[in-house]
């Protein structure tokens, strides 16, 4: 277009590829203005238990649309987050940032605090640790610490680098513990923070900054 003499600066066919401007420029192509970038969207909403991931339901479940303020540009989760856990999730209508941060080859960390039945095994905490086989798949090494432990539940931390479907609860089912709750408390540099459940607020620059690194 630029090469074809379509594009004006300022009233001036520009011919050069590359050529920079700046907010107070004025940019014409077939001698329309062209449309500004909009700003993107990025959200961390406090998903609660029972609501689905997704803007759209056939089962007429509550999704996390119905959560989100009214007049927000159309925005997707990133990633997934089971019906029955809860915690943080990203939304945002940057479709390259959320593949990146879904992405595998990235790694970017996911961190949950898991509630199990009974006391926990300080072997199965290293196995965690060390990548469990489950039926469907073998579970990459990951962090795992334990917060608290007793005869009746205990409380273990999750850090991941990869997200299988139901994958934290296959991990421990294959390890022969009950899940009783599950929430994601970090999404890389994102965390819950003061948010209570159901509510959204904008990412901070610097979390945006830091995601996008």
């Amino acid at each position: 277009m630029i090469a074809g003499g379509r594009v004006r600066v300022n009233g001036s066919v520009v011919r050069t590829l590359g050529t920079l401007v700046g907010e107070s420029d004025s940019v014409e192509v077939d001698g329309a203005p062209a449309a500004r970038p909009r700003a993107k969207t990025y959200l961390v909403l406090y998903k609660p238990i029972g609501v689905v991931t997704t803007m759209r339901d056939p089962q007429q479940r509550r999704t996390v649309r119905d959560l989100l303020p009214k007049g927000l540009p159309r925005v997707v989760p990133v990633g997934r987050l089971d019906y029955d856990s809860s915690g943080v999730l990203l939304l945002t209508d940057d479709g390259e940032l959320a593949h990146r941060l879904t992405h595998p080859r990235f790694g970017v960390e996911k961190t949950y605090h898991v509630t199990i039945e009974g006391r926990v095994a300080p072997e199965d905490v290293r196995t965690l640790g060390s990548g469990v086989r489950t039926p469907e798949f073998r579970a990459q090494p990951c962090r795992a610490r334990v917060l608290s432990s007793h005869d009746e539940r205990s409380v273990i931390e999750v850090v991941l680098r990869e997200g299988k479907n139901r994958q934290v609860r296959r991990m421990l089912d294959a390890l022969g513990y009950r899940v009783l709750s599950l929430q994601r408390v970090r999404f890389g540099p994102v965390a819950l923070g003061e948010l209570r459940p159901g509510r959204s607020r904008c990412l901070t620059t610097r979390e945006l900054k830091e995601l996008r690194r």
